[in-house]
C-alpha cells in the first residue's frame, strides 16, 4: 500500500472557498471602521475651530478673518465668515467624498456621513444616529 502525501484537489478547494467566504465578510467590515476613523477627524477639527474662532470674536469683535484649520489628509476646510457670523465645512476628499461636516455660530451642526444626512448633529456611522 502506498502512503499519499499532501492534499487532495478537493481539499484544496474547500480551503480556497472558506478564505473566500471570510474575506467577503471581513473586507466590507474593515473598510467601514477604517472610514469611521478617518470620519472622526473632521468634528474633532471644527470642534478645535469653533473654540478658536470664539476666542477671536473675544478679542476682536468680530468673526470677519477669524482663523480657518488647514487642510488635513482627508479634508479640506472652507471658512465662510462676516462680523456676526461663522460657517465652516470640512469636505471629505479621495475616498471620503461622501463625508462633510459643518458648524456655524450657533454651534448648529449638520453632516453628510458617506451619503447619510442629517441635521443637528454630526452623524457617527451610516445608521444616521449622532
Amino acid at each position: 500500500m502506498a502512503i499519499s502525501k499532501g492534499f487532495t484537489l478537493v481539499e484544496l478547494m474547500v480551503v480556497v472557498a472558506i478564505i473566500g467566504i471570510l474575506a467577503g465578510i471581513a473586507l466590507p467590515a474593515y473598510t467601514d471602521y477604517v472610514k469611521k476613523a478617518k470620519a472622526a477627524e473632521a468634528p474633532s477639527a471644527l470642534a478645535d475651530a469653533r473654540v478658536k474662532m470664539e476666542q477671536f470674536f473675544q478679542d476682536n469683535r468680530t468673526y470677519d478673518g477669524g482663523p480657518c484649520p488647514e487642510d488635513i489628509k482627508n479634508f479640506t476646510f472652507t471658512c465662510a465668515s462676516n462680523a456676526t457670523t461663522y460657517t465652516l465645512t470640512a469636505d471629505g476628499v479621495g475616498d471620503m467624498s461622501n463625508f462633510q461636516f459643518t458648524i456655524n455660530q450657533d454651534n448648529a451642526r449638520t453632516s453628510v456621513y458617506d451619503g447619510t444626512s442629517a441635521a443637528g448633529c454630526w452623524l457617527t456611522s451610516k445608521s444616521g444616529t449622532c
